[in-house]
């Protein structure tokens, strides 16, 4: 068994009471693994058949699986680098189901790093509305706006901006707003032996005064309407229901909603919210979802697109000579880039944006290049010339090591890469051999 603080014992036998001892059961046992099928990218089918392991069905989200504890590696499978699949602890998935993004819904993730939870709301909403991923923490937001990349997300925008500042420039915005808040990360316990030795009591206070203080500004970005989803991975009331309780008295403008959901159990302070504990099937998490009942729409500008018609004429010259199908909207230049910016975008001004929609080409000296994320937002089937490995040929592994491969010889030119059907990267093709443009940063290094 981990060796737990005993202060944080003695709040959890109050707090679990007749449950107290399956709670340190659990304890005694490995943390659960788990990873998210990325409907964006392949079908259930294509993913089940082509993974080394198996995968079972978890209760928190139709997108989520469990896999066996063993699992070494996952992060170099091809399949993960492909945006296949997402790592991440079954019941980490719980929020967005509550959220409940449908397409078409503009949504702001406000504290978004790594990106699992971005990444299952751009599942969810297919390419549909807005999905604004932020991240205050510059290094953590080049993170998150990797995996953004890597799981083909379209209709996405990064950015790494204090929440006050954001939320006050996109007041009254957004359909729906996520805090995934940063806590004392209690539910981590069973996985990150950092976690315990960073927890203390007065840690706990530290985090629920940041808290309130991030779902405060994330208040004012919420539509009238709007849906509101904080949670956290602590078990702490702090943290919890006294951070919801604290919140609906300074906001009367908000009202706690059922979470309408079956898995884990209700609080006993709240009802209307979700606890998971480990002994439903996940490691330890909070929500609450709430709406906001009274407020003021957006009344801001939307994103002026500036054109350059020389540019452009360009960067639809190069789409047509990579892809099959019509150019999917006006393209936007930015910093020696260009994009495929999403719709509804407001405006961006005094905003410090990482990524607007998808990068579609860099200019180089009197040419353009595509970009990585152009080809893993594409579909297979839309590309002009796309060379297609399996996950059980040692063909992909060179790779994603960045060597060259074989390639059909009557290509040339910028070709597509994927494997067991799902788009992995690019190369340029000449004479039966593929050049390798796999970033450096991604690749393999065995």
């Amino acid at each position: 068994m981990i060796n737990l603080p005993q202060p944080f014992l003695m709040r959890m036998q109050s707090l679990l009471e007749e449950s107290y001892p399956a709670f340190l059961a659990c304890c005694a046992q490995p943390g659960f693994r788990g990873i998210r099928w990325n409907p964006l990218k392949c079908d259930l089918n294509t993913l089940r058949e082509n993974l080394p392991f198996s995968i079972e069905p978890s209760p928190f989200s139709p997108l989520s699986f469990y896999i066996p504890r063993e699992i070494q590696r996952i992060g170099s499978l091809p399949l993960h680098h492909a945006g296949a699949f997402y790592v991440q602890e079954p019941s980490a998935s719980s929020a967005v189901t509550i959220l409940d993004p449908k397409p078409g819904d503009k949504v702001l993730d406000l504290c978004a790093a790594p990106g699992g939870k971005s990444t299952q709301i751009g599942a969810l909403l297919q390419g549909e509305g807005l999905l604004w991923s932020n991240e205050f923490v510059k290094n953590r937001a080049s993170v998150l706006l990797s995996n953004m990349e890597r799981m083909g997300i379209r209709n996405g925008v990064v950015s790494s901006c204090h929440p006050e500042q954001l939320c006050q420039r996109l007041a009254g915005y957004f359909d729906k707003v996520l805090v995934d808040a940063p806590c004392s990360g209690e539910g981590m316990f069973l996985h990150d032996e950092g976690a315990i030795a960073a927890w203390s009591p007065e840690h706990v206070s530290a985090c629920a005064a940041r808290q309130n203080s991030i779902l405060d500004s994330a208040a004012m970005a919420v539509a009238p309407g709007g849906i509101l989803v904080y949670s956290t991975c602590t078990y702490a009331q702090e943290e919890n229901e006294q951070v919801i309780s604290s919140f609906l008295a300074r906001h009367p403008e908000f009202t706690l909603l059922d979470s309408d959901v079956t898995f884990g159990r209700p609080s006993r302070i709240l009802p209307q919210t979700r606890r998971i504990f480990p002994m439903d099937g996940g490691d330890g998490h909070f929500v609450a979802k709430l709406q906001k009942i009274d407020g003021t729409p957006y009344g801001g500008k939307l994103f002026q697109l500036s054109r350059n018609n020389a540019v452009e004429q360009q960067g639809i010259a190069l789409y047509h000579t990579l892809c099959k199908d019509k150019v999917p909207g006006p393209i936007f230049e930015s910093g020696g880039s260009l994009y495929f910016l999403p719709d509804a975008l407001p405006s961006t001004e005094g905003l410090y944006l990482l990524r607007a929609g998808v990068q579609f080409a860099s200019i180089k000296k009197n040419r353009l290049e595509p970009a990585h994320h152009f080809y893993t937002a594409s579909a297979p089937e839309h590309l002009n010339q796309l060379c297609r490995l399996s996950a059980k040929e040692e063909t992909v592994n060179r790779f994603l090591r960045g060597e060259e491969i074989p390639c059909d010889p009557a290509f040339s030119g910028y070709t597509g890469v994927s494997v067991d059907g799902v788009m992995l990267g690019f190369g340029k093709s000449s004479g039966g051999r593929l050049k390798n443009h796999y970033p450096k940063g991604l690749r393999n290094h065995i």
